[in-house]
């Protein structure tokens, strides 16, 4: 399927292969003052940064972020990464190991140099790769009076580096799965709670993959107006679980895997019917795919109007 329902505002680039530097003549190695500095020397002059240096350092990301680019770093304080420290029960980057920092660190780089005066609200693909065939994992960019990132503040915008920009966050961003993608937008308020309430939030957040046909607020607030219901407060987890996880399927299916026919479901016994046409993707007739591919860590999430009922 090529329909692409996303219309990113971001200028977000694919990224074939990391670029390293070549050797470096002596002037190189002594640029003069005024030379601009690319994104890792602004974050080494900057005493606020100096625990991103280190995790850099160890995950051997410098050479890479010292290449062309350009990139957009989304660029944690100490201040952020004490406080995922503390969270995570650790004394600080010498007790994480490179493989565990890789992701994280790259779950705040985005391609592109994208300035605060070019950022809107959506979902931006960072060079988070959970399979190196896949698209990378997303962050959700809100923009209001400030720029959210997957609940994180840009504290400090627009340093602008040779190779790229670099806007501060008050919040380490771990990458999200899809529990913590619809926690983390707005338009999936409801579907949250309904997730929450069935006691489904650990499964969802488990290796997976899943895909997860998510239903908006608006979609949820129809099927109350169906049901004649005020909301989920009305529903018992007993009714809820069988409906989430009819939206459920294993897997990280992303559109262009997407055919007609039918899929099974995480809901025992309980296929979904999809039909792809010029029109777009429709599932039972009655809900259409209104925006793809939001992925996560552990799988893909596909945005739709109407709520599934078994």
């Amino acid at each position: 399927m090529k329909t692409n329902f996303f219309k990113f505002r971001f200028a977000v680039l694919a990224i074939a292969a990391t670029t390293l530097f070549a050797a470096c003549s002596k002037e190189e190695d002594n640029p003069p003052a005024d030379m601009p500095k690319n994104i890792v020397e602004v974050a080494v002059s900057d005493d606020r940064f100096s625990i991103l240096v280190e995790a850099v350092t160890k995950a051997n990301l410098a050479d890479a972020l010292q290449g062309d680019g350009p990139f957009t770093v989304f660029a944690p304080t100490n201040d952020a990464f004490n406080a995922l420290f503390a969270q995570l029960g650790v004394g600080g980057i010498s007790d994480l190991d490179a493989a565990t920092l890789t992701p994280i660190l790259l779950n705040h780089v985005v391609a592109g140099s994208v300035k605060s005066s070019e950022i809107s609200t959506g979902y931006v693909t960072t060079l988070n790769a959970t399979d190196p065939a896949q698209a990378g994992v997303q962050v959700y960019v809100e923009k209001g009076s400030g720029v959210k990132v997957d609940g994180s503040n840009v504290i400090i915008a627009d340093v602008m580096a040779s190779n790229g920009v670099i806007h501060a966050i008050d919040k380490v961003i771990l990458p999200a799965g899809v529990v913590n993608h619809a926690i983390n937008n707005p338009n999936f308020s409801i579907l949250v709670q309904a997730v929450v309430k069935a006691g489904l939030a650990d499964a969802l957040s488990g290796n997976g993959p899943f895909t997860v046909f998510a239903p908006t607020n608006a979609a949820f607030n129809a099927l109350f107006a169906a049901l004649g219901v005020s909301g989920i407060d009305a529903l018992t987890a007993e009714q809820l679980t069988p409906i989430l996880l009819y939206h459920v399927v294993s897997g990280n299916v992303r559109s262009g895997q997407v055919s007609s026919g039918s899929v099974p479901t995480l809901k025992d016994g309980s296929n979904l019917n999809v039909t792809v046409s010029s029109m777009g993707v429709n599932i039972n007739g009655n809900a259409n795919v209104v925006a793809v591919d939001v992925q996560g860590s552990n799988g893909v999430i596909h945005v739709i109007d109407a709520v599934l009922v078994p």
